[in-house]
């Protein structure tokens, strides 16, 4: 199929509509058997259960063109499998498994066009979601929902290479122990743009928050897990009931495990431990490693060891395998790459 005419360096990580996207309705009890539609538009009732009380769960996971030009899919096995967990916490039914990677393939399929070609640094960005969609009005559960998955063409994240980025602690909480923080869901999103707005306007990249309970505990950002590496190349990431189960990170650490012959902790991280660290960095689906060069708790600056000018050379070693693994350089652990063409 021929590619459409976008200028594929030029990307950002921004809303392209494409040509197609997956929707399949429940009611009654039961999905219907789902289509690929052509409009981008959604019509609702003004009183749906997602506008009055944000029930709606998400995910986000990426297509490549690798280096032998297969069109793949990174685990997205496990965006299904976290899709379903965060709809049951919020009383929402859970699209199945095996029709969820269907429509993953038919999204991709369908915008092949779309797809960024190998070495443009791009990707095909897909977004899975369920909302309520019937008139709600009392506090309850929706009875009727909407799958969907959309896709859009995406840059890389960072144009011009990973610059370490600053980052503050933070003096809102993130998630409440017991909450919804370890669940994709739109309201945990919702209520971390005031506090990622004003880091902006303070000159922060990014937030750090703390165990809501003690705040004396790592947890994560807005959107991404913490990695962390010792001075003698240990790698470390916090463990916490209330941290969203990164697909990134979980990657990440079996990578630093069987690719790399790393030492791994996942434990409970004490924010006092953070001056002791050589590297840090942020991890998620859109730039898989960010580097943090610069923690900021309330005019006291942590700098870590690995500096503002680069990537320190752990977790720029995971970075590179892991990118490897995804566009097809590196051998994949069974199950890893979904090939879709």
């Amino acid at each position: 199929m021929e590619k459409k005419n976008i200028d594929w360096g030029s990307l950002g990580f921004a809303y392209m509509p494409t040509d197609k996207r997956y929707v399949s309705n429940y009611k009654d009890g039961k999905w219907d058997d789902g289509a690929l539609i052509d409009d981008p538009v959604v019509h609702i009732n003004e009183s749906a259960g997602v506008l009055q009380y944000a029930q709606t769960v998400f995910e986000g996971l990426k297509a490549y063109t690798t280096e032998d030009g297969h069109i793949v899919a990174f685990r997205p096995d496990m965006n299904a499998e976290r899709l379903e967990a965060s709809a049951l916490r919020l009383q929402i039914p859970p699209f199945p498994k095996d029709r969820f990677m269907e429509a993953v393939k038919e999204v991709v399929a369908a915008n092949e066009a779309y797809v960024p070609p190998y070495g443009s640094g791009a990707s095909l960005y897909l977004r899975p979601f369920i909302f309520g969609s019937d008139p709600v009005l009392g506090v309850a559960p929706a009875k009727e929902y909407q799958f969907r998955i959309l896709c859009t063409p995406v840059g890389p994240y960072f144009k011009g290479g990973a610059k370490p980025i600053t980052i503050r602690v933070c003096d809102f909480d993130r998630a409440a122990p017991h909450g919804t923080g370890h669940i994709k869901a739109g309201l945990n999103y919702a209520m971390s743009l005031y506090a990622i707005t004003d880091a902006h306007n303070q000159g922060y990249d990014e937030n750090m928050y703390l165990d809501s309970a003690t705040r004396t505990k790592v947890e994560e950002t807005g959107g991404a897990n913490f990695l962390f590496v010792t001075k003698d190349n240990k790698v470390v990431t916090p463990k916490s009931d209330t941290i969203l189960p990164s697909i990134t990170r979980r990657s990440l650490v079996y990578v630093a495990k069987e690719y790399l012959g790393l030492e791994v902790e996942e434990r409970e991280v004490l924010f006092e431990e953070v001056k002791d660290f050589a590297e840090c960095g942020l991890c998620g689906t859109a730039a898989v490693i960010s580097p943090v060069g610069k923690i900021v708790d309330h005019g006291k600056e942590i700098c870590m060891p690995s500096g503002m000018s680069e990537m320190g050379p752990v977790l720029k070693k995971l970075y590179e395998t892991l990118t490897g693994i995804q566009q097809g350089k590196i051998k994949a652990p069974e199950g890893w790459i979904q090939v879709i063409k």
